[in-house]
């Protein structure tokens, strides 16, 4: 779960002009490592300068990257590679999803502590990140769907231009594994994606 501290300081940095998603990275001694900010038309290095003040206050360590949503996706190579659902996992003592990623041999792991089915969105877009893929949407919803074959998942992403939402829907072994296939699917239309099912 979120500690106290990691809300006080996602509160703190999603009042700043144009803050669409903040995402947290320990260190393994809890320490903040990494503050990842999504932000939609603003001067990322105004925005950093700010978010590095705030983010000093709970870490003298803690290093801030802010992202311009409106960026397209830019993978290094849009012919032949393909992201690849690689595993995924839930931590039950600290509440952590886990999703890792594979683009080209190189491997990308997010996380995230919002749960299972909110978390393993999360955790996948954060993956993305990790992959040095720019992502310029925002995780709207995550909902389990009753039907007569099981519990799918829906995803839906928001991208910040005009376009139209996007869905994506999946069944997994577990709600983080759903979750994941989901949004990576809400993708596809944006970047070749398959998953470990395909």
């Amino acid at each position: 779960m979120m500690s106290a501290t990691d809300e006080d300081l996602e509160l703190e940095l999603r009042s700043l002009p144009g803050v669409l998603n903040v995402e947290i990275r320990h260190l393994e001694t809890g320490e903040v490592d990494v503050v990842t900010l999504i932000v939609n038309n603003q001067d990322t290095a105004a925005i950093r300068v700010m978010a590095k003040q705030i983010v000093s206050l709970y870490s003298a360590e803690g290093s801030v990257v802010v992202e311009d949503a409106t960026n397209a996706f830019r993978p290094r190579s849009t012919e032949a590679i393909r992201v690849n659902l690689v595993a995924t996992s839930f931590d039950h003592e600290t509440g952590t999803s886990e999703v890792e990623l594979n683009f080209g041999g190189r491997i990308g792991v997010g996380h995230s502590t919002s749960g299972k089915l909110v978390g393993g969105a999360e955790a996948t877009l954060a993956a993305l990140r990790d992959l040095n893929l720019n992502v310029p949407f925002y995780l709207l919803s995550v909902v389990n769907v009753a039907t007569p074959r099981g519990w799918p998942v829906v995803v839906t992403l928001r991208p910040l231009g005009r376009d139209n939402d996007l869905y994506g829907v999946a069944q997994g072994d577990d709600d983080v594994a759903s979750s994941a296939m989901a949004t990576l699917s809400a993708l596809n239309r944006v970047l070749p994606i398959t998953t470990k099912e395909e």
